[in-house]
């Protein structure tokens, strides 16, 4: 669900008007609506509150500051990878003991600031790493909290580039592993090891792989407290899907359903880290088209955004509907497909002006007719969109603006020329 709906013909998020930000700010530019993160949030709160679990908002997903803030206020811990991404949950008043942080190659550096913050607790991703973190926190005269990522070698049926769970991927330790590095490091001096983390993939749009992963994980629980191992936590990490296209992801309801019976009596305390299924559906991005240009038997968009300000289609070959702010009468779409079902829609490649093939934001993909000068809207644009800009063939990157109800608010201003070169001095 999210609160970008078409009303009289014009797309309104929340309720602005879709085309007077473009006015306001012009385009490319993300629109954020504050009402969806919200409510994307507080359904997972609701339906996990049987397990009082601490959510851990993913801030790769989306890091602006104010959209921390904002989930912040609502109660939400944050799931981080980076020493950035802790200075900007610090920036936005997080509690550093509701942080979790994750990834394999977290420098000296991160793990120290991390450590004199106060997060609540490492995800451990290797030996090593467990090995110079004791170090590190000993040397600060400090114990920290710790869980071990273990993969639980179950397929999420998602990309490839974002299955993280399985056997031979970079994360974390293999579960045949798991109890001989307890058995080996549960015992160094600057580390408590606390529980266990999973994290199989991202967008996964089906319950049963996490009912499996689960029911490996709690097994492994079982076999470590059998040997006097205190098991304190599992972090069940993240993944849960949003719609890019309409009705094709789980509610929150519907995962907790499977997950809160298995969880329910254990004696642990939970924590989850979903990133996209909040953020995902909570933005656009407003693109003017430039040109429309036929070559051969092939129609092109050519459009002010491009794969510097979204990559995802040409890193992933993802879908992201597509749809002008204000269509011509009989066009109004009621569900968001590659597919609508009305007359009349014309195909084309949506691209940007990046010198790559690979630049596109959609490929064969039927809309209404437009042109020059037409203002449209790239749905589910609020996770890895921003986060993962750049400025590829000196683009700037565009502002991101959210709104509240009638209000909207500049939260990150487009760049100018002089930030190209800020930092080449």
């Amino acid at each position: 669900m999210d609160y970008f709906n078409y009303q009289s013909g014009q797309l309104y998020c929340e309720g602005v008007r879709l085309d007077a930000i473009a006015a306001s700010h012009g385009t490319p530019a993300y629109v954020y609506s504050s009402a969806t993160f919200l409510h994307h949030y507080q359904q997972l709160a609701r339906a996990f509150a049987p397990l009082e679990a601490l959510i851990c908002y993913s801030v790769k997903t989306n890091s602006n500051k104010h959209i921390l803030r904002l989930l912040e206020q609502a109660g939400a811990g944050f799931d981080i990878v980076s020493g950035g991404e802790l200075f900007r949950v610090l920036q936005a008043g997080g509690d550093p003991a509701k942080v979790a942080f994750a990834g394999v190659g977290k420098t000296d550096q991160e793990i120290s600031e991390a450590i004199e913050a106060g997060i609540g607790f490492f995800t451990l991703e290797s030996a090593e790493e467990a090995e110079n973190i004791s170090r590190l926190a000993e040397g600060l005269g400090r114990k920290v909290a710790a869980t071990l990522r273990v993969n639980p070698d179950v397929d999420p049926k998602t990309h490839k580039y974002i299955t993280t769970g399985k056997k031979l991927t970079k994360f974390g330790v293999d579960i045949e592993e798991a109890v001989a590095f307890f058995e080996k490091y549960s015992d160094l001096p600057g580390l408590n090891l606390v529980g266990l983390h999973m994290h199989i993939g991202s967008q996964i749009t089906t319950i049963n792989p996490y009912v499996t992963a689960l029911k490996k994980m709690l097994g492994l629980i079982q076999t470590l407290r059998s040997r006097g191992y205190k098991i304190e936590w599992l972090d069940l990490g993240g993944g849960f899907g949003a719609d890019y296209q309409s009705d094709t992801a789980p509610l929150a309801p519907d995962y907790a359903t499977a997950l809160v019976e298995m969880l329910a009596g254990q004696d642990l305390r939970i924590a989850m880290e979903p990133g996209r299924f909040i953020s995902g559906n909570a933005g656009v991005l407003l693109t003017r088209v430039l040109y429309v240009k036929q070559s051969g038997p092939r129609r092109f968009v050519i459009v002010d955004a491009a794969m510097n300000d979204l990559i995802r289609p040409a890193l992933y070959d993802a879908f992201h509907f597509i749809w002008p702010v204000q269509p011509a009468e009989g066009f109004v779409p009621t569900e968001r497909t590659s597919e609508p079902a009305m007359d009349g829609l014309i195909k084309a490649d949506v691209v940007g002006g990046i010198c790559e093939s690979g630049d596109f934001l959609a490929k064969d993909r039927l809309l209404p007719p437009v042109r020059r000068g037409d203002l449209l809207a790239v749905f589910t644009a609020g996770a890895y969109s921003f986060s993962m800009a750049s400025q590829y063939n000196s683009r700037l990157r565009a502002p991101e603006v959210l709104v509240n109800g009638s209000e909207q608010k500049l939260i990150r201003r487009r760049e100018t020329y002089s930030d190209l070169t800020a930092g080449e001095q």
